[in-house]
């Protein structure tokens, strides 16, 4: 008897999620009319979802936000009220996609209203010029917490890596007994193991080299600003800011589109950044490599990272020429499709595949992976191209 009610709880309990998703109307199947919560989280639901083309009436949907900003701001608080942050942001998404309601984000009740996370900044940034000067304080308000949130997710891992991989690079052939590489120099020193003494016989020494407070490695990051290339944007100039944190690193933050713009004295505050930045427009990579090559000073240890979807509007040929010869002068170029959570977006294959042929693979890399690429870029390994982008990585 017990089974039985189970079966049926859990059938109750499909039907009523398949509603939710459905919409009700002739065509769900599930004759099952939400009540109480269910009907709120569906009207919701129908308001962003719906068919806006006939009033709601009994089961149907119908989209019912308008361009009403009362309305909006009541649905802002619906939906959070009903779903989890991660659904809240894909329904704000989804409703400045469908409903196109990204004007109201211009007013400051709206803004406070909304969930703030990596999307809506790049939503903000993209409207800062049509923004009025009464809303300008809450977006910037808006911008900081989402970079706060960011910095304190990555900033110490981001630290941390890196000024490992500094040490690292930075092996000397004669160190001091506090210097010694213990597990390198051991692994280089196996064959000289002495088997009746159970010991290795190290005759050479691996060493780190003496921390200093001198500038170690140069790193120009490199960012297209193209519309789509938005929560890349975002990310890099929190990853600037870190990385102008280090004593060791000199940093320059570069973003073009048919222009350059070299925003590195503002990098002590990203938000200032990315309220440098103009989201929208061409592309001009060759461009934007050209003014980066020009200020290479110590090729040899420079990590130049390009973060573009390779959808090249300048001069394709000198472009490729161009990261040709950085990479003989001995420049380490990283070349990133995206800098996101949202994995490979869509890009130049064409392109992608030449710079693979010039050693430079292109792939998609998420925030949680960059320290890590940085780490081997500047330690003169392999990149860690992630297996699910090798295909991206070989440009096909």
């Amino acid at each position: 008897m017990t089974t039985g009610t189970t079966e049926t709880d859990r059938a109750r309990e499909r039907l009523r999620r398949w509603r939710l998703v459905l919409g009700g109307g002739e065509a769900d199947g599930t004759e099952h009319e939400p009540t109480g919560r269910d009907a709120a989280m569906d009207g919701t639901l129908a308001a962003l979802y719906g068919k806006g083309d006939r009033a709601r009436a009994g089961r149907d949907r119908a989209a019912g936000l308008g361009a009403s900003a009362p309305s909006v701001a009541r649905w802002l608080g619906d939906i959070r009220t009903y779903f989890p942050s991660s659904v809240v942001q894909v329904m704000q998404r989804d409703a400045i996609d469908r409903l196109g309601l990204a004007t109201l984000l211009l007013e400051p009740e709206m803004l406070e209203a909304v969930e703030a996370d990596v999307h809506l900044v790049g939503t903000l940034l993209s409207l800062d010029k049509a923004m009025p000067e009464t809303t300008k304080e809450t977006a910037r308000a808006v911008v900081r917490k989402v970079v706060e949130d960011l910095e304190k997710r990555l900033a110490t891992r981001t630290r941390a890596t890196l000024t490992g991989a500094l040490d690292r690079s930075a092996r000397v052939a004669r160190p001091r007994h506090h210097d010694i590489d213990w597990n390198r120099t051991i692994a280089a020193n196996l064959k000289h193991y002495l088997p009746e003494y159970g010991t290795v016989v190290p005759q050479r020494l691996i060493g780190y080299g003496r921390a200093s407070q001198s500038v170690k490695k140069e790193v120009i990051l490199c960012v297209d600003q193209s519309g789509s290339m938005a929560a890349s944007v975002v990310f890099a100039s929190v990853f600037g800011a870190v990385l102008a944190s280090m004593r060791s690193i000199s940093t320059r933050l570069v973003v073009f589109d048919t222009a350059v713009v070299d925003l590195t004295d503002q990098l002590d505050d990203p938000v200032d950044v990315l309220f440098g930045t103009r989201l929208g427009g061409g592309t001009d990579i060759n461009r934007a490599l050209a003014y980066c090559q020009s200020r290479i000073t110590r090729p040899a240890e420079t990590v130049l990272v390009l973060i573009s979807d390779l959808y090249e509007g300048g001069i394709r040929d000198e472009m490729l020429k161009r990261v040709a010869a950085m990479k003989a002068s001995g420049v380490q170029f990283v070349a990133l499709l995206a800098l996101s959570d949202e994995g490979t977006p869509a890009y130049d294959r064409e392109h992608a595949a030449a710079l693979a042929a010039l050693g430079a693979p292109a792939f998609a890399c998420t925030p949680d992976r960059f320290p890590d690429v940085m780490a081997a870029a500047i330690e003169k390994r392999p990149l860690p191209v992630p297996d699910p982008d090798t295909s991206a990585a070989n440009g096909t």
